[in-house]
């Protein structure tokens, strides 16, 4: 019975990860593809139309010694770390998303704490890294 339940435990587990991943895919697609991308290239419809382009945001491990940067990631998204893109500051959807925080781990394993709406949009990202 012991086993039965810690692999359900298991299994549930993957199931969440997964869920926020979409959970963060829908809201990818709904808050970020305009500018950044259905690809998360960059290349997205608004891009021609901003002097700095859009960061590529599949290859941010990439460009940063493979290491996911998500102290950056979350303070771009909530407004802490503000990005001039077209003559003002980028879209902050940290009011947004604030609300049922949750903690994500930085590499070094410093926990995070940030709002569950950005912590399943970062996982996203995470997935989708080159």
């Amino acid at each position: 019975m012991r086993k039965f339940l810690m692999i359900l435990a298991l299994g549930l587990a993957g199931t969440a990860q997964a869920q926020e991943v979409e959970e963060g895919r829908a809201l990818y697609m709904q808050h970020c593809a305009t500018c950044h991308g259905l690809e998360a290239d960059g290349k997205g419809p608004m891009a021609p139309a901003m002097v700095v382009q859009p960061s590529g945001l599949s290859r941010l491990a990439l460009d940063n010694e493979g290491e996911f940067p998500l102290m950056r990631v979350v303070m771009r998204i909530d407004g802490r770390d503000p990005l001039v893109s077209h003559g003002s500051s980028m879209p902050v959807y940290g009011e947004f998303f604030q609300g049922d925080d949750v903690a994500m781990k930085t590499a070094a394993g410093q926990p995070v704490m940030m709002g569950r709406s950005i912590a399943d949009l970062v996982a996203y990202l995470q997935e989708i890294q080159q």
